[in-house]
């Protein structure tokens, strides 16, 4: 059975058509444009899952939601790009399957919303700069000492960890001065699948 992927322009969703295009699967994408104004997805949306996000994966007769959970899901589906058998590589592979998330977006959400305020949000950027550099700096240590965040090889960790970092990029402040970080987005952006990624969803505004 095709999986469904409701995918809304230059959102996570870009990372499970990403993951699908690795594995192979088969898949059909419905696209949905964010309002130019609000920059808030469609109402239709909502008659796919109530909270109205994209992205929603209709799969095996389930309609899933959370980045994180469906790439878990198709993860263990195909039984490819999984948590390395070592153990540090293992645990390497869960924190950063929700630290992508739980703690690295909330900054970048902040500074999306304080260049919205202008002036009144221009006091707060230094501090949330702060709270992000910090990130940038560990995650510099991080690939500086292995290829991928996981360890030695491309697993699902890599594609979650993609969509805060290529914020990052846009609105963050990440530079040629942490070469190690910019390093692993180049060769990501490079894989075949991520380009076919691109070609399904359509434009996006981060690669």
């Amino acid at each position: 059975m095709t999986i469904i992927v409701h995918h809304l322009n230059n959102s996570r969703s870009q990372r499970i058509l990403w993951l699908l295009e690795e594995l192979g699967d088969p898949y059909d994408v419905v696209r949905y444009e964010r309002n130019a104004k609000t920059m808030r997805a469609p109402a239709a949306l909502r008659a796919i899952h109530p909270l109205g996000r994209s992205p929603v994966v209709e799969v095996d007769g389930h309609a899933l939601i959370e980045t994180g959970a469906i790439m878990d899901y198709l993860v263990a589906r195909a039984g490819r790009f999984g948590p390395p058998a070592d153990a540090p590589g293992a645990i390497r592979y869960r924190q950063y399957m929700h630290y992508a998330e739980g703690s690295m977006m909330p900054p970048l959400l902040a500074l999306l919303i304080i260049g919205k305020l202008g002036l009144l949000g221009r006091p707060a950027r230094p501090t949330v700069q702060r709270m992000l550099d910090d990130h940038l700096d560990w995650l510099e240590s991080e690939l500086a000492s292995r290829p991928y965040f996981a360890g030695d090889s491309f697993t699902a960790a890599d594609m979650m960890m993609s969509f805060p970092i290529e914020a990052s990029r846009s609105r963050g402040g990440l530079n040629d001065s942490r070469p190690a970080i910019l390093r692993w987005l180049s060769e990501m952006q490079a894989r075949p699948a991520y380009q076919a990624a691109l070609a399904a969803g359509g434009p996006y505004a981060y690669a």
